[in-house]
């Protein structure tokens, strides 16, 4: 009678296990194994995580290593465009070329053969720093050292004060009155770009120079003493010019006493001697903040060299 009444209960149907192997009703139900491979078709690898890619550090490309390259250039472009300036000046036929004096006269000319010496200077220094680098020449070492330091010396103490000087003056008694300075009359002789040439172009071309290369200046006591012998001795030149021709260099002389001629030979030397101090303070600020200032890019930063210009290494800023 019991295995009747068993045989017609009917059986509840069992529940499929949980997923993920979760607790059914408190008791744990193992996880279902997984259906084996088809055979033919490999099962497909987990799929990795991806993370964000890590890009390398950026190498220098090769214009960085080139950086002394345009710098050369700049100078001997300057130099070239003097020597044409020079050229096309002497070339020039005017009374004033005839009389004593002759064209060393003029401020602005002997200005015109300084800054085509510096840059001279700074060409044969570049040529000097390319031929001499990694030979391990002491005694090239030396030479190129002293070439270097009279190319500061002379931007310092003539190309810098006399340049801005030239520029500044001409210009200022320019827009005052032509005629103190600069007659119409030289308008026949000189075209207009050899005027800018010879007054204009020098303050860009030195700024360009102090801005690209670094110059260590000399001690200040010397430098002011250097400048001051310039200007006193073309001041003495000046008046020597006027003792023998009985004529002043420039014409705003003429129409001025002998104590404001004083007063203005006076100026001008003060003038000379705070343009010197004025390239001092400019290139320390130019300079020195750059040195300061963290430089670190992509691992890459510009470090100063021997030779007076910017080169770049792997080190880090200190």
């Amino acid at each position: 009678m019991t295995e009747v009444t068993e045989a017609l209960t009917p059986r509840r149907p069992e529940r499929p296990p949980a997923r993920g192997g979760r607790r059914a009703r408190g008791r744990a139900v193992p996880r279902a194994p997984r259906s084996p491979a088809r055979p033919g078709f490999p099962r497909r690898p987990p799929r990795p995580r991806l993370r964000p890619p890590s890009s390398p550090p950026r190498q220098p490309g090769p214009l960085a290593n080139m950086a002394l390259v345009p710098c050369q250039v700049l100078r001997a472009a300057i130099l070239l465009s003097y020597c044409s300036i020079l050229c096309n000046y002497k070339a020039i036929e005017m009374p004033s070329h005839q009389t004593y004096g002759g064209s060393w006269k003029f401020l602005t000319f002997i200005d015109l053969v300084i800054q085509a010496v510096f840059f001279g200077i700074c060409v044969l220094s570049d040529l000097s720093s390319l031929l001499t680098r990694g030979s391990g020449n002491q005694e090239q070492e030396r030479q190129l050292k002293k070439l270097i330091s009279l190319r500061d010396w002379m931007l310092a103490v003539l190309a810098f004060p006399v340049g801005v000087f030239v520029v500044a003056v001409f210009w200022i008694i320019y827009a005052y009155d032509r005629e103190m300075i600069y007659p119409k009359l030289l308008d026949n002789f000189i075209p207009g770009w050899l005027n800018h040439g010879m007054h204009t172009t020098v303050l860009p071309f030195i700024l360009i120079e102090m801005r690209t290369s670094h110059h260590a200046y000399p001690s200040r006591s010397s430098g002011l003493a250097a400048i001051c012998t310039f200007s006193v001795g073309y001041i003495l030149w000046v008046c020597w010019v006027h003792h023998v021709t009985g004529m002043w260099v420039y014409p705003f002389l003429e129409h001025i006493g002998p104590g404001a001629r004083i007063v203005f030979f006076g100026s001008t030397t003060v003038l000379m001697n705070f343009l010197y101090l004025l390239g001092e303070v400019l290139n320390n600020y130019i300079w020195d903040t750059q040195r300061s200032s963290r430089c670190v890019s992509n691992n890459n930063i510009a470090t100063f060299s021997l030779y007076g210009t910017w080169e770049i290494s792997q080190k880090q800023c200190i």
